[in-house]
């Protein structure tokens, strides 16, 4: 007898891409996505709750049929990670759904390695007032089931202070786009993927499903946007990061 498939709503809004996926799979299993994703800055409250009804609308279920909801709990733009952390707790509370938070900077990891290959990654995003949000990770894939770990503490900090874990990484997101500030010994060992990829709910669903099928699960009241910086009103004197 086919049982039914275990399934995570998950949406992103921390940079300047909006997007929602679901992932579909039995335990143990890569499982199967769909999902939308669109770059549309300072648009994330207007266009999100509409991509999630057309992916739920696309696959032919309603959100009470989904087992968990999951979303990019940060770092990123100060503005797109209230808006998804909101959105989320919403549907979360709403269908008495466990909220899983997943770090924007391993889904940007876990994106580098699409293709299936693993490694050691270096992902960063632009956290303005010239600095960058960034961490480093191991990607491995057991017969294609992703793994994610963290090499070393995510932080935010100026380009020029970047210093990495031993050995070759690749890097990926817009915070390379301040590689020629970072240190030599940092750029000799980065092997640079992309400087403009964006957080994926791609890579957050499959990343939340692994944490659904170890029940690793949290109440919608307990799962919070991670800012890093201490002080994020100060953004407000450079504009919207989203």
């Amino acid at each position: 007898m086919n049982m039914r498939p275990l399934r995570v709503l998950a949406l992103d809004a921390s940079s300047s891409a909006c997007s929602v996926a679901l992932w579909q799979g039995q335990p143990g299993s890569t499982g199967t996505l769909s999902g939308l994703y669109e770059v549309a800055p300072r648009q994330h409250m207007r266009k999100l709750l509409p991509m999630v009804d057309t992916v739920l609308s696309q696959a032919g279920i309603a959100l009470a049929d989904v087992d968990a909801l999951a979303y990019g709990v940060g770092p990123g733009s100060f503005t797109g990670l209230r808006i998804a952390a909101g959105t989320a707790q919403g549907l979360a509370f709403g269908a008495d759904k466990p909220l899983i938070g997943i770090s924007t900077l391993a889904a940007l990891a876990l994106q580098a390695c699409r293709e299936g290959e693993g490694g050691q990654v270096c992902a960063a995003l632009d956290a303005r007032m010239d600095e960058i949000y960034v961490g480093c990770f191991a990607v491995e894939r057991n017969e294609g089931i992703p793994q994610v770990t963290a090499l070393d503490q995510e932080r935010v900090i100026a380009p020029q202070q970047l210093t990495l874990p031993a050995g070759a990484l690749r890097a990926i997101g817009a915070g390379f786009g301040y590689l020629e500030r970072m240190p030599e010994q940092t750029r000799q060992q980065l092997v640079l993927h992309t400087s403009d990829a964006e957080p994926d709910a791609r890579e957050i669903a499959q990343l939340a499903a692994l944490e659904l099928v170890a029940q690793r699960l949290r109440s919608p009241a307990d799962v919070q946007p991670v800012y890093l910086r201490n002080n994020v009103a100060h953004r407000s004197t450079r504009g919207p990061l989203d």
